[in-house]
């Protein structure tokens, strides 16, 4: 039956709204009556259907054949996969079958393919010559998905109060042809052109991300439209420039354009390394060296993001719902997402679910992390409609099968895949019920699958292996086939492997990534293989150089993870305690309650406590990370300490882990909390963090109740022991009748005096950019009865001189810290306090230091024009450029070159007032190299980018040097009946120690030893409250500071 030049034309079953077809009426008369019969096609049969876009009569009228029978054919081609009871045997399939990759859920019909000794040919697998695919709907996914959305955006303007011209567009479907839709586009272009949009809701801004076909598709319409592109680093003066004319013209004015902006890779992350520029192929092999930044830089200032580009959960997301959550808090302009890829729950998570064509639209409102199926209400619309093409049913047709008739004849007509050209023979998945060379990997995938209920066998015999290494692949495996070379190498030499992990590219410029585990019997085999891997990861040149910018695919190797799960299953004898998280403040931590057991602890624990508890539990500490060498270098040297793999992502082991420990410390960062807490509700079991409580965790308090547990948040230095010690204070004077009159904090992580060697005095024990981000937020206290706010970019200039009495060597000075009056609610003093302040402590100058730098301009994250150009700057001609000095000639230093010309520089240009604050200036300038003749970095596109480099270049603490915590607590008290008015003080002062040849910074300390305190406290059930709660109430309070000066802590305390 195979080659007899008979093609089926299957009816597509796969969907109601599935109208396109493989082939048109136009292909199959060329097919027929072309080249005088010599097509290699004889007959076309086609399903008869009453959805599909060309009438059967058209097909008929060219000399097809009308039947539901198509047992006559020996090529039979459809769109989507068809129904199993339509493989017959004994013939050739052509469609998309979303097999190659052994996807899990379609390896049935794989199974029947081979079982009924069919061909199977998948369109997906077509590649030119120049790598790319040639079968694909893309464009039309992104000519149909923008359509809609103006479609959905007209009316969702019209609820928020907004007429525009979108309103008349209709959904693609409703238009006869692709012509007619962009006939309507243009009618509402001209709309906006001569009479223009409303100024409340511009400048509208499209962000597109990718550049691929999908994205093409998308900006064919927008480019119907008026508009403008803007590069993505101008974005943010694109809006300022907005609001000014906003500002300074009347609200009525209308705008006669819309904006675009076209996003890749490089502007959604950066590495996690400044000094590193972006790298492509570094990012897809190693994505976890990046951190997203999409959400600071590009999402803030668009109206719609168009999402075109394929994600796998190896990659930062685009936008999470805990990004989307602040960016609405900060009033974002953001009013819908169109997800033409349509990756449900992927690289924008609050995606959570499909739309349907008839139904392309829900709403999500942040706010209340609440979706709807409607146009009203707060929130923004969402399109995720996973069948866009078809909708353009006839121009997507005609496009596809322009490319696919050149292939029929062939098809048709071959009984022998060796006869078909390359491009044809490797996209035959199975010939003949076998599957071809190429893809005999499938059914080793399959075997091998840990998520596959069928493989216990394989996977115990893999678990006897004496040697293992896990190998992770990232690259074009699937379509170039290097997976198959791999595996066969692993099995030549020996060797047996276990598939950890999967992510395939859904199309030819997206990578795939594949995670095995790799066993032998002998360490020599395993090393071989080790090598066979890399040779043909990294071919070497002729020369026999190694070339690794043309490195066929990434190879990463590591130690195979122990199963986390089974690992906590092991130690259920104990009382186990889950940290998460493996960062500096973790250590400390897992090595107070790995003491727990020691005599020495066991009495300064009854010490503090009492006669509360007789023995305290001897607890198993278990560190689980993300990456189990990180969790593995927490616990070094610490007794009683395991440290596992754990995604916490990943629900399944989350869980797992989660319900068989005691107490759980998240020391993760505070988007995962909520996550880790309705975990632990649904475990009941008890949590403790040392972040800010925010509403995500706020609004688990009756679940937690309910649930019989208690999520202790807040429980580090700052926050943490700042309320401690605040409440011990407050208490103390409302139980002898006193009220609070005046209630002032400071706290600071500063570097000891002998550390504090340079002109700035500080130091970064961590991103520059975070504790320079941190000073320039607004904040507002109250002051002698007056509200005080603070402009964030004022925020150096009002440091203010500071000594603490009871440290007089000490010259410090204080900047305000965000939003004190939220204190006083949580205290309980907002009615009695005249003053509620908290300041943030450094050493004295560094205000009006950082200040002047601001002034420069240093701390500007906009891209520079400098920075772009071809030929790099240096550092100093850089400055010249930010003070705006004109170099004469190329030899000419500029005044940047002399200090006392740079002192002179900054009082004249009026960026200092004394002369003492200029020459400070000038001293970290120079200290900080940005005085010198040396190139910047490619990675520096901002004078924010510039600064940060060097900061964190030199500014760091040497392995010597220690760092410092001071927090200070002042608070006036007035009593009844004249008593005389108190003055209360409590400090902390803690210093960074070295124990064993490790290095415990104070801030690690006074984070870590707090949340670890508070587990204990949850253990022994010392803590009776159950919910949501912070470290306020004495139950809390009083036994934690009693065990925090046991450890060693300094609490002064006076009254005066």
């Amino acid at each position: 039956m195979l080659g007899n030049g008979v093609v089926g034309i299957l009816s597509e079953s796969s969907n109601i709204w599935e109208r396109r077809s493989p082939l048109t009426p136009s292909h199959c008369a060329r097919l027929l009556h072309g080249e005088r019969g010599k097509t290699g096609v004889e007959r076309i049969i086609v399903q008869p259907s009453t959805k599909r876009i060309y009438h059967e009569v058209l097909y008929e009228d060219v000399g097809c054949e009308i039947s539901d029978d198509l047992s006559e054919c020996g090529l039979i081609v459809g769109v989507k996969q068809p129904k199993l009871d339509m493989i017959l045997p004994d013939r050739a399939y052509a469609f998309f079958s979303h097999t190659h990759k052994a996807q899990k859920e379609n390896m049935v019909l794989l199974d029947k393919i081979q079982a009924e000794r069919a061909s199977l040919y998948d369109y997906e697998l077509i590649i030119g010559n120049h790598g790319k695919r040639l079968l694909a709907f893309g464009k039309y996914a992104g000519i149909a998905g923008l359509l809609d959305f103006l479609s959905g955006l007209g009316k969702r303007y019209l609820n928020l109060g907004y007429s525009t011209p979108f309103l008349s567009l209709g959904a693609s479907y409703m238009y006869s042809s692709l012509a007619a839709a962009k006939a309507a586009v243009i009618t509402v272009g001209e709309e906006i052109a001569t009479l223009g949009l409303p100024s409340g809701i511009c400048p509208l801004v499209f962000v597109f991300t990718g550049s691929g076909n999908v994205s093409q598709g998308a900006q064919e319409i927008f480019k119907l439209l008026p508009h403008t592109f803007v590069d993505p680093g101008r974005l943010p003066e694109l809006y300022e420039m907005a609001k000014d004319h906003t500002q300074r013209i009347h609200t009525s004015r209308r705008v006669f354009q819309v904006y675009g902006c076209v996003v890749n890779c490089q502007d959604m992350v950066e590495p996690k390394d400044p000094t590193k520029p972006f790298d492509k192929v570094d990012y897809y092999s190693h994505p976890e060296h990046y951190n997203p930044i999409f959400h600071e830089r590009i999402a803030p200032y668009a109206s719609v993001i168009v999402n075109c580009m394929y994600w796998e959960k190896r990659f930062p997301r685009l936008l999470s719902t805990k990004q989307l959550q602040e960016l609405m808090r900060k009033q974002c302009r953001l009013i819908g997402v169109s997800d033409i890829s349509c990756d449900i729950g992927g690289s924008i998570e609050f995606v959570s679910q499909t739309t349907s064509i008839e139904k392309p639209f829900f709403r999500y409102n942040p706010c209340t992390d609440s979706y709807h199926h409607d146009m009203e209400g707060e929130g923004l619309i969402c399109l995720a409609v996973d069948n866009l093409p078809t909708e353009f049913a006839k121009e997507a047709s005609q496009h596809f099968g322009d490319i696919l008739s050149q292939f029929i004849g062939s098809l048709a007509s071959v009984q022998n895949i060796s006869d078909l050209p390359p491009h044809l023979r490797r996209a035959c998945i199975a010939h003949g019920g076998t599957l071809t060379p190429l893809y005999e990997y499938i059914p080793r995938m399959r075997n091998s699958r840990s998520d596959d209920s069928s493989t216990d066998i394989a996977s115990d015999q893999f678990n006897k292996n004496k040697y293992t290494i896990l190998v992770s692949l990232s690259g074009h495996l699937f379509d170039q086939f290097l997976i198959n070379e791999a595996l066969d190498i692993i099995e030549a030499a020996g060797g047996s492997f276990h598939l950890v992990r999967c992510e395939v590219g859904q199309n030819a410029n997206a990578m795939s990534y594949s995670e095995l585990e790799v066993g032998a019997d002998d360490s020599s085999i395993l090393d071989q293989i080790i090598d066979l891997l890399s040779a043909i990861a990294y071919p070497k040149e002729a020369s026999g150089v190694l070339n690794k910018e043309t490195n066929r695919f990434s190879l990463r190797l590591g130690k195979v993870p122990d199963n986390g799960a089974e690992k906590v299953d092991a130690l259920k004898k104990r009382n186990p305690i889950l940290i998460l998280g493996a960062g500096r403040v973790c250590q400390p931590a897992a090595e107070l309650l790995a003491s727990t057991g020691s005599i020495s602890s066991c009495q300064w624990f009854k010490t503090c406590l009492g006669d509360d508890i007789e023995q305290p539990k001897d607890v198993q500490v278990i560190v689980a990370s993300l990456y189990l060498k990180d969790a593995e270098e927490t616990i070094e040297g610490i007794p009683n300490a395991t440290a596992i793999q754990l995604d916490v992502m990943d629900h399944g082991s989350l869980c797992k882990c989660v319900s068989q420990v005691e107490v759980v410390v998240s020391l993760l960062p505070p988007s995962f909390h909520a996550i880790i807490a309705n975990a632990c509700i649904e475990f009941k079991k008890h949590l403790v963090t040392a972040s800010y409580i925010d509403d995500s965790i706020s609004r688990l308090d009756e679940r937690a109740k309910s649930a019989g547990i208690t999520i202790l948040g807040e429980m580090g230095l700052d926050p943490g022991i700042d309320h401690m010690m605040a409440m011990k204070m407050i208490d103390h004077a409302h139980v002898r009748n006193g009220k609070i009159k005046s209630f002032v904090s400071y706290c600071g992580g500063l570097p000891s005096p002998a550390a504090a060697n340079n002109p700035l005095a500080y130091k970064f024990s961590w991103n520059p950019a975070g504790a320079i981000r941190a000073g320039r937020n607004p904040s507002t206290y109250k002051s002698d009865g007056k509200i005080v706010h603070v402009d964030g970019n004022k925020l150096y200039d009002s440091a203010t001189r500071l000594r603490i009495a009871d440290l007089p060597a000490f010259a410090l000075e204080c900047l305000p810290n965000r939003n004190s009056l939220i204190y006083g609610d949580l205290y309980g003093i907002t009615h009695e306090a005249s003053t509620i302040f908290r300041g943030t402590l450094r050493y004295e100058g560094f205000g009006e230091t950082m200040g002047t730098l601001a002034k420069i301009g240093f701390f500007d994250t906009e891209a520079h024009p400098v920075l772009k150009q071809e030929k790099r700057p240096t550092f100093d001609s850089f400055l010249d450029v930010l003070l705006s000095i004109e170099r004469k000639n190329e030899n000419f230093e500029g005044t940047t070159g002399d200090e006392k010309e740079m002192v002179e520089s900054l009082i004249t240009l009026g960026l200092c007032k004394e002369k003492s604050s200029a020459v400070n200036t000038v001293k970290t300038i120079k200290f900080l190299g940005l005085h010198e003749c040396t190139e910047i970095p490619l990675s520096c596109q901002s004078a924010f980018d510039v600064i940060c480099l060097r900061m964190e270049e030199r500014l760091t603490y040497s392995n010597t040097e220690q760092d410092m915590v001071l927090l200070h607590h002042e608070v006036e008290v007035g009593f009844p009946d004249g008593q005389p008015t108190e003055n209360q003080r409590s400090t902390l002062l803690e210093f960074g120690r070295m124990k064993n040849g490790k290095t415990s910074t104070a801030m690690a300390l006074t984070v870590g030893i707090p949340a670890a305190i508070g587990a204990l406290l949850l253990l022994e059930n010392g803590i009776k409250t159950r919910g949501v709660i912070r470290p306020l109430d004495p139950e809390v309070y009083v036994p934690t500071l009693d065990l925090l000066e046991a450890y060693g802590f300094k609490l002064l305390e006076k009254i005066e």
